[in-house]
């Protein structure tokens, strides 16, 4: 069975041209008042940043008004598609993200950059009263996220997480399956992502490019002179950044997990991996135990040992008392008693169907109530995540994790890791 992303760049290719079964337009349904429009404003326009582009552009009460990008080719190529799609939207263009945090008139911002500046720019963003469409991962580490929901709720801002599959119907039909009980209570679940990173270098340490502002693209991340290996792209797998195939891909497969049976009271974490080829430092695969109550969860790097699922680059795994249920972006069987199928008619659908991941965000920022995939979720299901890498880093040793406190229990180099300092002069909020 073929699936319907094989890889990130499929899945960026895919979200950009039909923003997952709704059609990108340059021409709109119907006409829109201004003074009924949000003012949206993209930072980091490359990639998915491109794709939320298009995806709010395809929707008649959004206005663009602004694009920010380091990168001044990124921005150009931005201003192109948007004349493109909407000639009448004048946005601004910007190499600092904060000139846009400056305007009163932007309502809203998407945020598309490396994972390292996710943060602080959703935490300068809700200080200065703008609602966030925020990319993932949430951020780079624990304490950021702690921070961004605190600072989100102070001052009474919305906040969505960019999981767009989360708008599917075939996640929506899996969350019912299982919440209604098919294959009755779920004990174990197996997650994995299959495919190495790329292998990168040597790297190739030269004067950063005219039309790139290294010096802030690396932001609060450790100093590094300019290399194309670890630029764009290829950030996603240096630890300094982000946090490898694991970290790309772990939110848009754990989401399934966490809307379904909603796991609580983490208690244990243990992981083992190696360390990728070339000069990338992320994991080359990464296996993650984690023990919550009741209920014990496996992330590999390879396919599981279970039926389904080596036909599946990505999926999920639910062994119920009754039954298993394997799934992944667009698919969905059911096994009970030696029968698979692929739906069961008579559970009757309990969950309202989306109208699209941008648009949900648009309808939460008019109605000043949180989106599906809001902070607060995101964050809980977020945090196992950069726990099973924090186990990775300190060589696969075996974690207690007090989900009250949020700490580690008598681990204080497991502790250390739940944050990190900011490169001086570069804490901006």
């Amino acid at each position: 069975m073929k699936n319907q992303f094989t890889n990130r760049r499929d899945f960026i290719k895919q979200i950009g041209t039909t923003a997952l079964g709704f059609t990108i337009l340059p021409s709109f349904a119907r006409k829109i008042a201004p003074s009924n429009r949000l003012r949206v404003a993209h930072i980091g326009v490359n990639g998915m940043g491109t794709a939320h582009l298009r995806a709010f552009a395809a929707i008649p009460e959004v206005e663009i008004v602004g694009l920010c990008d380091l990168d001044s080719t990124h921005l150009a190529k931005a201003q192109k598609v948007l004349r493109e799609l909407r000639p009448n939207d004048k946005a601004e263009t910007y190499a600092d993200f904060r000139r846009i945090l400056d305007r009163k008139d932007v309502d809203a911002i998407t945020c598309a950059t490396p994972d390292h500046w996710h943060a602080q720019i959703a935490i300068m963003a809700f200080q200065a009263g703008k609602d966030v469409y925020g990319e993932k991962p949430l951020s780079y580490d624990v304490r950021e996220g702690q921070q961004m929901l605190k600072a989100m709720k102070r001052h009474n801002r919305i906040f969505q997480l960019g999981t767009q599959i989360h708008a599917g119907d075939n996640y929506h039909r899996v969350a019912e399956l299982i919440q209604a009980g098919v294959i009755g209570k779920v004990k174990t679940v197996r997650l994995w992502k299959t495919g190495p990173p790329p292998i990168l270098g040597p790297s190739n340490f030269q004067k950063p490019p005219a039309h790139l502002d290294w010096n802030t693209w690396l932001g609060p991340a450790p100093y590094s002179e300019y290399t194309p290996e670890r630029c764009h792209f290829n950030y996603r797998y240096f630890l300094d950044y982000s946090g490898g195939v694991f970290q790309d891909f772990w939110c848009h497969i754990a989401d399934i997990v966490w809307w379904s049976i909603k796991p609580q009271k983490l208690s244990r974490v243990k992981a083992k991996g190696e360390k990728s080829e070339g000069v990338g430092d992320t994991p080359k695969w990464i296996d993650v135990e984690y023990d919550f109550e009741d209920l014990k969860l496996y992330w590999t790097s390879t396919a599981p040992n279970v039926a389904g699922a080596e036909k599946r680059h990505i999926g999920a795994y639910f062994e119920g008392d009754k039954g298993t249920l394997i799934c992944d972006y667009s698919t969905c069987e059911i096994t009970i008693n030696g029968v698979t199928v692929s739906d069961m008619p008579e559970i009757p659908l309990s969950i309202p169907r989306s109208k699209g991941h941008h648009q949900n965000f648009v309808t939460a920022v008019k109605n000043r109530t949180q989106p599906e995939s809001n902070l607060e979720y995101a964050r809980q299901m977020t945090m196992p995540m950069h726990l099973g890498l924090i186990s990775y880093r300190l060589g696969g040793k075996e974690l207690f994790w007090n989900h009250k406190k949020e700490k580690f229990r008598n681990d204080a180099a497991a502790n250390a890791l739940l944050s990190r300092e900011y490169r001086k002069g570069w804490k901006w909020y």
